[in-house]
């Protein structure tokens, strides 16, 4: 249950990250719920069961070990200094993806969508945090999920987030890649060159 400081500093996080999403959802054109605006979508069925699965790792697990007893068989202690360093270092994480979060969705601005779309006047951003990584958003949530796995004690909850996130990823970032590349050709091609997928291209 909700019973130390870093459990408490995992829901600050969330709570922070949700409303960052949510500012950005209220601030941005919501053009991807007008078909007539949608050039291409590369939405698929498969994606709804993977988005649940994430769901669940990201938030209905979690919740259930911050505010019920039911995964307390899972739980787990590690020792003192352990503990404090693990948490501090998740803490950090969380932080440093709220600020990836807050700056992938203002750098991106009217060109957001939450699934796989491009408008006909899509443009392709490769300025502030996409001048190094194609994919910041999710690079967020991957310290997000690291970050959960730190400050969770728990078998369950802790590394949900992370074992949910990477079938999704493996299945929606290609496909995403192959919408811009079928979109914007040779210019998404040497994006491609110069930048890293996640993380930085190393020595660019």
């Amino acid at each position: 249950m909700l019973d130390d400081v870093f459990d408490l500093t995992y829901l600050i996080g969330f709570i922070a990250a949700s409303l960052i999403r949510a500012y950005w959802l209220k601030r941005t054109p919501s053009w991807w719920r007008d078909r007539s605006k949608v050039a291409d979508s590369r939405e698929r069925g498969q994606d709804r069961p993977l988005m649940l699965l994430v769901t669940a790792g990201m938030i209905i697990i979690p919740f259930f070990y911050l505010f019920t007893t039911k995964l307390d068989f899972a739980d787990y202690s590690l020792p003192e200094t352990a503990s404090l360093i693990a948490g501090s270092l998740g803490a950090a994480l969380f932080l440093q993806a709220l600020i990836l979060l807050w700056r992938s969705h203002a750098d991106l601005a009217g060109s957001f969508s939450p699934g796989l779309q491009i408008r006909e006047a899509h443009s392709l951003v490769t300025t502030g945090v996409y001048e190094r990584v194609r994919h910041p958003m999710y690079a967020a949530h991957l310290l997000w999920a690291v970050a959960q796995l730190l400050l969770l004690e728990n078998w369950i909850a802790g590394p949900a987030f992370l074992a949910a996130s990477i079938p999704l990823y493996v299945v929606r970032i290609p496909r995403e890649e192959e919408m811009m590349l079928d979109k914007f050709g040779e210019e998404y091609r040497r994006y491609v060159e110069r930048t890293g997928r996640v993380v930085p291209r190393i020595g660019r």
